[in-house]
């Protein structure tokens, strides 16, 4: 492989994991699932968001509950007062309904649907944001799993070390505990003694 190729892949490798992260930076956790708002969808597919909404009823039977979701008022709510100073956001506001919230097959759905060359070659990249964020949780669920199995041990250890050191604990303080007096001992009687002889 030549210089100049090993270039081009390392920009394009380079490129691809910037437009990755980019996307990933628009995923949410709602309702428990990784989501993103149709908005967003939209803006990287590059068409209004109208525009995606009506592709998506006019094909509603590709989108079950799991693919996608109307989120409740109670949600955007929650949501903007989250994002109420980021004006990356700004386009949420002013809508007379909820947004949509995709998840990965909805997003991948979605650019199905729009069937145009730019939202299938940014579907690429949204399902490496959506892999790469799955990778990411997955190694903190193991971490934490690691975490809560050495803090196990070491409760095992501490219970074993405490009983130790209450055991030193009670032969110092026998240690210090004054000796107990010493018997008197036996006086001999002053004065004859007659034996039974």
């Amino acid at each position: 492989m030549s210089a100049a190729t090993r270039t081009t892949t390392s920009r394009q490798n380079s490129a691809a994991l910037a437009a990755s992260e980019a996307i990933a930076s628009r995923i949410l956790i709602l309702r428990g699932q990784r989501t993103i708002l149709d908005a967003d969808l939209a803006a990287l597919y590059g068409v209004t968001t109208k525009r995606l909404n009506e592709q998506v009823r006019r094909n509603a039977e590709r989108f079950p509950a799991d693919f996608m979701f109307q989120m409740t008022n109670q949600e955007l709510v929650i949501l903007r007062s989250q994002f109420a100073t980021s004006s990356e956001r700004a386009a949420w506001g002013g809508r007379r309904y909820a947004p949509y919230a995709f998840t990965e097959h909805g997003a991948i759905m979605a650019a199905t649907v729009l069937n145009s060359p730019r939202a299938v070659e940014v579907s690429i990249y949204v399902v490496r944001a959506f892999v790469q964020l799955r990778d990411l949780l997955t190694g903190h669920k193991e971490l934490a799993r690691r975490l809560d199995q050495l803090e196990a041990r070491m409760e095992r250890k501490l219970s074993t070390h405490d009983q130790a050191i209450v055991g030193i604990l009670d032969a110092i303080r026998k240690l210090m505990a004054p000796p107990p007096p010493p018997p008197e001992p036996k006086r001999r009687r002053i004065g004859f003694v007659q034996s039974d002889d």
